[in-house]
């Protein structure tokens, strides 16, 4: 996927995060998410931490050429080991528990993601880094990764304040292509679902009855294993 497309996707899904967690009240802030034990405040640590990632990937030394795709990034390994699980929780309270209000931790989000923003911004097309799993991918590919990060958990805070999904556009197309492959975009088209339905759907926050799971067999679309 092009890297100014994906960087495009990155930034107004996340700059839409901001903008729905800035204006949250202490008290929903404490509020539990579908990402048990994790509260909003919690959910939002781990987000700003998977980004917050990027910085020091670039200062590192690029791997000559890139080996795995976005796609291959969630290939079910150690990264979905109860050990690198417990971590992960640990991660995101840790970062969470850093910020003495909200208003402020949301402010700290925004800080990460524009910072984030700027150094990918100069970046080569062709760039590749490596992850802290080892994996050697184009900066793009990692990039949707990320995009994948703010936009499902963007559903997963939505849903625990109570309010309406603010899923972009961009963002919603970048991950349903990853999901989907470009090939079947149109085929999904004919199943009349919205994205943050289908992001749902797809990533095992809302199961398929019977019909769903007739349609999607009957489109041949295949699931991308989320972890």
């Amino acid at each position: 996927m092009n890297q100014d497309r994906v960087l495009e996707a990155f930034r107004r899904e996340s700059g839409a995060l901001t903008d729905a967690v800035s204006g949250l009240s202490e008290a929903e802030w404490n509020l539990p998410t579908r990402c048990t034990p994790w509260t909003v405040r919690d959910l939002l640590g781990h987000v700003s931490v998977v980004i917050d990632w990027l910085p020091g990937m670039l200062d590192a030394p690029a791997p000559s050429e890139a080996k795995v795709s976005a796609a291959e990034y969630y290939r079910p390994d150690d990264r979905f080991s109860p050990r690198t699980n417990s971590a992960r929780i640990a991660l995101a309270q840790d970062r969470a528990a850093g910020s003495s209000d909200g208003a402020a931790f949301a402010g700290d989000f925004a800080a990460i993601w524009r910072r984030v923003d700027r150094l990918c911004r100069v970046q080569p097309a062709g760039r590749t880094v490596r992850t802290r799993h080892g994996d050697a991918m184009l900066l793009s590919e990692f990039l949707l990764t990320r995009v994948v990060e703010v936009a499902v958990h963007g559903l997963d805070l939505a849903d625990a304040v109570g309010r309406e999904p603010w899923l972009t556009s961009s963002a919603g197309d970048a991950v349903l292509e990853l999901l989907l492959g470009a090939e079947q975009m149109a085929a999904a088209d004919k199943l009349g679902w919205s994205q943050p339905h289908f992001l749902r759907k797809a990533t095992g926050r809302e199961p398929l009855d019977a019909s769903e799971t007739a349609q999607i067999e009957q489109l041949g679309i295949r699931w991308l294993a989320l972890g």
